[in-house]
């Protein structure tokens, strides 16, 4: 399984919604004890064994409208089909704090899923999406996502982060059915 968080690279995105993804993957890289340490496949890339299993993680670091193009690098070298793909990414069109768990599915306004569709042609790749808030009205779509969390909001994201990581755990050991039904919609 090669699991890849969706994010923009340096210091300036870091705690942004957009980088929730990022966020989640490294919490899997400090459960797992599988560091991103290698620079591969336009990304931070790291690999090991998980229960049993071998475990990739990858954080594109071609900013976000661009994600596809090191998840296709990462998946012609391994031979990997999309459904060995796990995509972590921020979501607006669900509830702050909720994860959706899917198999498979369209990008929406979502310009990293956007870009791996496009890059791998295939949306047959598991996500797990988090909430991260609905825009004002009048506000710009890339301003909202690239800003960061009001002291409010901040302990709600830390714990949807906290829970992504574990579905993904879940997912791998047991299932995306139990990950599924245990994670989707809390």
């Amino acid at each position: 399984m090669l699991i890849v968080g969706l994010g923009n690279p340096g210091k300036k995105y870091e705690y942004t919604r957009h980088n929730v993804g990022f966020l989640a993957l490294d919490k899997i890289s400090q459960a797992t004890g599988i560091p991103l340490r290698s620079i591969k496949f336009k990304g931070l890339y790291g690999e090991g064994r998980y229960k049993g299993q071998k475990l990739r993680l990858l954080k594109p670091t071609t900013y976000m409208n661009e994600s596809g193009q090191s998840l296709r690098e990462a998946m012609d070298y391994f031979k990997l089909a999309p459904q060995e793909v796990l995509v972590l990414v921020d979501d607006i069109d669900i509830d702050f704090g909720q994860i959706r768990i899917r198999k498979k599915g369209s990008a929406g306004s979502h310009n990293g899923l956007k870009s791996i569709i496009y890059q791998i042609q295939s949306d047959q790749f598991i996500r797990i999406k988090m909430g991260i808030g609905k825009k004002h009205p009048r506000q710009d779509l890339a301003d909202f996502v690239l800003s960061g969390f009001s002291k409010e909001e901040g302990p709600l994201i830390e714990e949807t982060i906290d829970r992504a990581a574990k579905a993904s755990l879940v997912l791998l050991e047991e299932g995306i059915d139990k990950a599924m039904n245990d994670y989707n919609g809390k």
